[in-house]
């Protein structure tokens, strides 16, 4: 039997950046929870086949492909997801990009606003385009996907810290605004995850083991040690939940 504290079943879950590593992961894991899952990326065809595959689990699915830096995808995204199921229930903005490693100095105008435009814009813009029905139908979950990067200095990926920091400041105005409506607002912090953003660590043995041993449960993340986190963030476990900013790290940031 269910656990009505963890039962999504009946919500809409539109998750972006959904067909692979954290964004599927957290997908699958609603929808075994009950949740009609809406799975989007750039990809129309990766969407698909993600989508079949949940479907041929016995899962409710929708593929929406969409570009988060682009405005009018973002409203297509949420136009078709109305048409075919009448409501969203959570949002996570899981979709980011990272185009550049390096210090900030030698960041160009362009890597900064693709980095920008795509983390930080597409998220408020997508937001502004949910919350609005959110409030209408009662309430709902939001779930931003920051990072650890955001929590402290970088001399690799300082600007893409810069950006999650961001998210994490709006995951915390945007609860302020929208919680008179019943919205929740929170925001995952992860620390390292087995991702394809992590593939040259993950492929460089000794650069993984240093990477596990800086954390007290010597190991990296998981994609499914996030998805458990949004589940909880998304049900009605953390009904009392919001403005917060959550950090998944093994316990790195805790030393």
């Amino acid at each position: 039997m269910t656990n009505p504290l963890f039962d999504l079943s009946g919500k809409v879950a539109l998750i972006t950046g959904s067909t692979k590593g954290i964004g599927r992961a957290i997908a699958e894991q609603m929808a075994r929870c009950g949740a009609r899952v809406v799975i989007s990326s750039r990809k129309a065809d990766a969407c698909e086949q993600v989508v079949g595959e949940l479907v041929a689990a016995g899962f409710e699915a929708l593929a929406v492909p969409c570009h988060v830096g682009r405005k009018e995808d973002l409203q297509r995204l949420v136009d078709t997801t109305l048409a075919h199921w009448g409501r969203i229930d959570v949002l996570v903005c899981n979709a980011a990009t990272n185009p550049v490693y390096g210090p900030t100095r030698e960041m160009t105008d362009e890597a900064w606003d693709k980095i920008m435009e795509t983390n930080v814009k597409g998220t408020f813009w997508l937001c502004n385009r949910v919350l609005p029905g959110m409030a209408e139908r009662g309430g709902g979950s939001v779930i931003l996907l920051s990072s650890i990067a955001g929590l402290r200095g970088n001399t690799t990926i300082g600007t893409y810290g810069v950006s999650k920091a961001a998210e994490a400041a709006l995951a915390r105005n945007l609860a302020a605004e929208w919680g008179p409506d019943g919205i929740r607002v929170n925001a995952i912090a992860p620390g390292l995850v087995r991702t394809d953003f992590a593939k040259a660590l993950l492929d460089d043995p000794e650069r993984l083991r240093r990477a596990a041993e800086k954390t007290p449960l010597r190991r990296i993340g998981e994609p499914i040690d996030i998805a458990g986190l949004a589940v909880f963030l998304a049900a009605p476990a953390s009904a009392y939940i919001t403005g917060q900013v959550i950090v998944a790290d093994g316990g790195e940031t805790a030393c």
